[in-house]
């Protein structure tokens, strides 16, 4: 059968790339200005760098004549296409991309996109989170999307207050003991 009408793929595409957090529907990409900096950083690097310098090494491979086994030619054109298709995200992400600043939020005793919660658990246990973008989160670090549940639970709350968060364990208390933003 022809290969036109078969949806298999050649072999080529085949990373094994993580996929990243898609954005809920109708909403935005909002992210600290930190955060955008580091995304637009990452694509200048990117296109400016890398991918010039992959370019050269195919060029170059594809002049010692035969290409089916060249080893700097293939893995050349994969890394390409790799760079090609992160720069595609990151081109995406960047345009729907709202910076929103939290040193500049007036309403300092909520918590709102930006803030650093300390709270603690039914078990008495403290965390520390900051709510960030979906392309800033880091969950080992404390920096959760603003889309998580726990992030979604504590939003709106004020320092002293209760909030419910559901789990798949079931329903857990978290009381928030501090809300501060960066100046």
């Amino acid at each position: 059968m022809n290969k036109a009408f078969v949806k298999e793929s050649d072999g080529e595409d085949d990373d094994d790339v993580p996929a990243l957090p898609a954005l809920p529907k109708g909403t935005r990409n909002y992210m600290t200005p930190a955060g955008h900096t580091r995304l637009r950083d990452e694509w200048t690097q990117l296109m400016n760098v890398e991918r010039p310098s992959v370019v050269q090494i195919v060029s170059w491979a594809a002049s010692n004549g035969d290409r089916s086994e060249n080893g700097d030619y293939l893995y050349g054109k994969k890394r390409l296409r790799e760079i090609d298709r992160r720069l595609r995200f990151l081109t995406k992400r960047l345009e729907i991309a709202e910076v929103v600043d939290p040193a500049l939020q007036p309403n300092r005793a909520q918590v709102f996109f930006g803030a650093t919660v300390v709270y603690m658990d039914r078990a008495g246990d403290e965390h520390t989170v900051t709510i960030v973008g979906i392309d800033e989160a880091e969950p080992l670090q404390g920096r959760i999307s603003w889309v998580s549940p726990v992030a979604r639970a504590l939003t709106k709350a004020r320092e002293g207050e209760t909030v419910t968060l559901r789990t798949p364990a079931g329903i857990e208390e978290l009381e928030i003991l501090e809300v501060h933003y960066p100046d």
